[in-house]
């Protein structure tokens, strides 16, 4: 028996039953997944950035989106991927914390931020008069601003009410990087209803946004149909499908990893859930927004040309320096 005044550290114990060839796999496969989101996000937070013809409301968002991308999956798999290479389950209880702050601040930020790119698109197609005075410069500052801010409160109020409850369970989580409802599997008895009452709060939050998400791409379909080119209606019903099918896949696993109660769970399920909700997003989300996205090819082609042009033009300035040399 032990209180959370006197843990100093927890242990991670995801994969640790598994065989040393699986635990290399996990060590491969998770730092694969965390290089292609490093990837696909820096390439289009770096193409959105360079290119004056991006800066759009649009894609300001989708900017924003990468960066809350790249801080989600860097929050989780860069532990894990380190305890697995060096075969130890150890986080500081500070880190841990830490971990759980991040993680909520950035997943909240980013659902928030989700909701506020299906407003962009219902503006965009259902009232195209109205795009440039609903969703101006200052409004999407303003907009973006409050999915961050969203973010930091939600993750200040769930990580000070965590990890004020009395630990009476140990110090070994069942996942692969600190989350709130194994934490709470390690409380006192009856301690953690305040917290859970706090989790579904949150949950019909992320519900409301949600319905926010559905109601909004049935008006965009509506106006979809009524387009006359086949082509532009089949384009744009897969890109408003494949948007939904992520958002429900985030909202879906999160709610069903954070609502649930912690005794009720099984390891290997509350594992597959933790993948999907937390590595799945971040490293598929640049696929979604780039594979029929004509613009973002072409801003990412010419970013490619002038990095390439400008390691050209390196080598054969030095030969130059060196014949008047």
């Amino acid at each position: 028996m032990s209180n959370s005044s006197s843990i100093t550290q927890f242990f991670l114990l995801a994969f640790m039953d598994t065989r040393k060839e699986l635990q290399l796999l996990h060590f491969w496969l998770f730092l694969g997944i965390y290089l292609a989101a490093l990837l696909g996000n820096g390439l289009i937070i770096a193409a959105v950035a360079c290119d004056h013809l991006l800066h759009t409301p649009m894609y300001f968002f989708l900017l924003n989106l990468s960066v809350l991308d790249l801080g989600t999956i860097s929050t989780t798999v860069p532990k894990s991927v380190a305890n697995s290479l060096w075969d130890t389950r150890a986080i500081s209880f500070s880190g841990c914390a830490a971990q759980v702050f991040w993680f909520l601040f950035l997943v909240v930020a980013e659902y928030c931020l989700l909701t506020i790119m299906a407003y962009d698109r219902y503006v965009a197609i259902c009232k195209p008069l109205h795009y440039g005075t609903l969703l101006g410069s200052r409004a999407c500052v303003h907009m973006a601003a409050a999915a961050w801010g969203s973010g930091f409160l939600t993750a200040v109020l769930h990580t000070a009410s965590t990890f004020s409850i009395p630990l009476c369970q140990g110090n070994a989580l069942d996942q692969f990087f600190c989350e709130i409802p194994q934490i709470l599997k390690l409380s006192c008895s009856h301690s953690y209803i305040r917290e859970v009452g706090l989790l579904v709060v949150t949950t019909f939050l992320f519900l409301g946004c949600f319905i926010f998400i559905v109601l909004s791409y049935v008006q965009i379909f509506r106006a979809v149909l009524r387009i006359p080119s086949e082509q532009g209606r089949h384009k744009a019903f897969s890109t408003c499908l494949r948007h939904l099918a992520m958002v429900s896949l985030f909202i879906s696993t999160g709610t069903f990893a954070y609502v649930k109660p912690p005794s009720t769970s099984s390891t290997s399920l509350d594992l597959v859930v933790a993948v999907l909700y937390s590595v799945l997003p971040p490293t598929v989300n640049p696929l979604i927004y780039s594979v029929r996205n004509q613009e973002l090819k072409d801003a990412l082609r010419k970013l490619i040309r002038r990095f390439s042009t400008a390691g050209d033009s390196a080598p054969s300035s030095a030969k130059d320096s060196q014949r008047m040399l």
